[in-house]
């Protein structure tokens, strides 16, 4: 069973942050968007390792992320 959570991409002026809302505290940086993807996917899996070693239930995911697309003049 595999679980599918949102995850949040935010570029700074240096590097790329990431963070899963389902799952406060996990997050992680990179360099390059695609370090970032690969960080962060080793962040929920220790994180969920985590959960499970200290008995603590695993949330299912509930977020979802999309785009809305706006006109700057709005």
């Amino acid at each position: 069973m595999s679980l599918k959570y949102a995850v949040i991409f935010e570029r700074a002026q240096n590097n790329w942050s990431a963070y899963v809302p389902d799952l406060p505290g996990c997050m992680t940086t990179g360099q390059t968007l695609e370090e970032t993807k690969v960080n962060i996917r080793e962040a929920i899996e220790g994180h969920l390792e985590t959960l499970r070693d200290f008995g603590d239930p695993v949330p299912e995911p509930a977020s979802v992320a999309g785009e809305v697309e706006v006109s700057p003049a709005a």
